[in-house]
């Protein structure tokens, strides 16, 4: 299953011509595609128009729905960013870490289009989709 973060969705529904965003159109249908449940959130808080929420809603509702929280995942999550950061890397976000440890744990891969993933396919094993 892959999951696909926020970075991604964002560009693809604004319509951004890029790699990222024609790999996530060719995988739709093919794969298992899955968002976490704050990547969902994150995806529709940016919606603004009424129609757009809804159409984007349904769209997103149809793939499955990954928990990305919870305590076991929260404890490893702050494990990763230590060991990151005794790599000399520092991750701009909770969220990210959060997203790449339920990942790692679960063995989803992961599509997106953010560097504070990278470190974590590098030092920690994070498969991710290109």
């Amino acid at each position: 299953m892959i999951l696909v973060d926020s970075s991604v969705w964002i560009d693809y529904l604004r319509g951004i011509d890029a790699p990222h965003v024609d790999r996530l159109d060719a995988l739709l249908g093919e794969e298992l595609l899955a968002i976490g449940d704050l990547i969902l959130a994150e995806v529709l808080q940016g919606v603004v128009d009424d129609r757009e929420f809804l159409a984007t809603r349904k769209l997103l509702l149809q793939l499955d729905v990954v928990t990305l929280g919870g305590r076991d995942i929260a404890l490893k999550a702050a494990e990763h960013y230590r060991i990151l950061r005794g790599h000399g890397v520092t991750i701009r976000k909770t969220i990210d870490c959060i997203i790449a440890t339920r990942c790692i744990v679960d063995g989803l891969r992961l599509l997106h289009n953010d560097r504070d993933f990278d470190p974590f396919t590098k030092y920690l094993g994070l498969d991710t989709v290109t």
